[in-house]
């Protein structure tokens, strides 16, 4: 394939890359394995339990590892860039009009409707993923031990990551049949031109950790150096770095953690207002991780000096943006030379299916969770012995959410309609619902 070709493709996934990294990971694998076979399934996997395992975006990270793949460090440039440049253009968009309107019952009808199809979208990446790999009653357990451990008991995502990959192990020598369910020659034309490249030396991959941790860090000096280290931009320089290498498990692991310092610490936000930044890049394309962007837009908003509050909200945005996304063009360029050596190794196979298997009760657990607050006025949270059980209140179920959400699911699954189309009569859907008047008390 051509790098043109290439750029026209990873283009057209960035600009649908709606539900999250369920979503985004299924449309991936459509297009890149089934159609146009630039990837075979197991070198598609083998890539994204590397991902999984990184700090960050792991769909990012996953457009990256294959662009790096096909066509080099551009490659990967272009795939990773692209990935993440409809999203941050669409949050900025919907950053500024928030600032301005935020109690605008228009801007609150889109979320409304956005959020609801944003689920369906979701629940049906997760239904295709679960099906290409749970093959069998040891993966579908692995699975299931995932979701219990991460949803109930608050199992941080590397510990599940880590005994799913143990269990993978010890499950391939004594029944490998069961456990390596990733596996498979390379038979495409993308797996013969990566097999290229990987050959990992000392000089080149000390030349590849120089050069990205200037670029990750050189922004953050000159920060440093013009404003200080108490400038609302150097903050978020600093704290949204700090973000991108913590942020196991995706943008709902960091969530809390991110709310509580953005409300709490630094007066970012006003209490709730995460979940509405969280709607912002559930519903436009890119990665969830996007959020962070929405936080630093708000927060240079409300604390602008020297700056107009709409050119520190930008700059801010842009900041946000780049310590996020810049340690994952590190990661990938640094490892995947690496990774890819080990892709033959049969033992691994075991390792990475279980991983793979753990993954989908993860991305499960995160599915019921956007749920329950989208489909439920009144979320709360119980704990004890251990385990967290979120609780809705069934009396303030939200029936417009519901019929938008199935409608949604019916449209994409059943219908195959445009995934486009699909979002833009939630949106009117969701309109029509808060000029009717029903949702004045929400």
């Amino acid at each position: 394939m051509s790098f043109a070709e290439a750029l026209h493709v990873w283009t057209r996934i960035g600009l649908l890359s709606f539900g999250g990294p369920a979503g985004q990971i299924a449309l991936m694998h459509r297009v890149l394995v089934e159609e146009k076979r630039w990837i075979s399934e197991s070198r598609f996997l083998h890539a994204l339990n590397y991902c999984m395992l990184l700090p960050g975006p792991e769909a990012m990270q996953l457009a990256t590892y294959v662009g790096w793949l096909l066509h080099g460090w551009r490659g990967g440039l272009a795939a990773g860039g692209l990935f993440v440049l409809p999203g941050f253009v669409a949050i900025l968009a919907l950053s500024i009009l928030y600032a301005f309107h935020q109690q605008a019952a228009l801007v609150t009808g889109i979320f409304f409707g956005l959020k609801a199809a944003t689920l369906a979208i979701v629940v049906e990446a997760v239904i295709r993923i679960g099906r290409r790999t749970l093959k069998n009653r040891a993966m579908l357990m692995i699975a299931a031990a995932a979701y219990v451990a991460i949803g109930l008991f608050m199992t941080p995502f590397p510990l599940v990551i880590l005994g799913a990959g143990l269990l993978g192990l010890i499950g391939g020598r004594l029944r490998p049949g069961l456990f390596c369910i990733i596996q498979g020659p390379a038979t495409t034309a993308g797996d013969e031109t990566s097999a290229r490249r990987s050959t990992p030396g000392t000089v080149r991959t000390l030349a590849t950790g120089a050069t990205w941790l200037a670029v990750w860090a050189l922004p953050i000096a000159i920060l440093l150096s013009l404003f200080g280290p108490t400038h609302v931009l150097t903050k978020i320089a600093f704290f949204f770095s700090k973000a991108a290498v913590v942020t196991f498990g995706g943008a709902y692991a960091v969530l809390a953690y991110m709310a509580q310092q953005a409300v709490e610490v630094y007066g970012w936000l006003k209490p709730g207002e995460m979940l509405d930044g969280l709607s912002m890049a559930e519903t436009t394309p890119g990665p969830l991780i996007m959020v962070t962007q929405f936080v630093a837009f708000m927060g240079a908003w409300r604390l602008p000096a020297p700056f107009e509050p709409l050119t520190a909200a930008l700059l801010a945005s842009c900041i946000a943006t780049w310590v996020t996304f810049a340690p994952c063009f590190l990661w990938i360029f640094l490892g995947a030379p690496y990774v890819e050596r080990l892709r033959e190794k049969r033992i691994l196979s075991a390792g990475l299916s279980a991983i793979t298997a753990a993954v989908v009760g993860v991305i499960l657990n995160l599915s019921i969770w956007f749920g329950v607050h989208v489909l439920f006025h009144g979320v709360t949270e119980w704990r004890g012995y251990g385990l967290r059980l979120l609780l809705p209140d069934l009396t303030s179920i939200d029936p417009a959410a519901w019929l938008i959400g199935i409608g949604a699911l019916i449209a994409l699954a059943r219908l195959r309609w445009n995934l486009i189309l699909v979002l833009a009569l939630s949106s009117a859907a969701g309109i029509a619902w808060m000029f009717s008047g029903h949702m004045a008390a929400h």
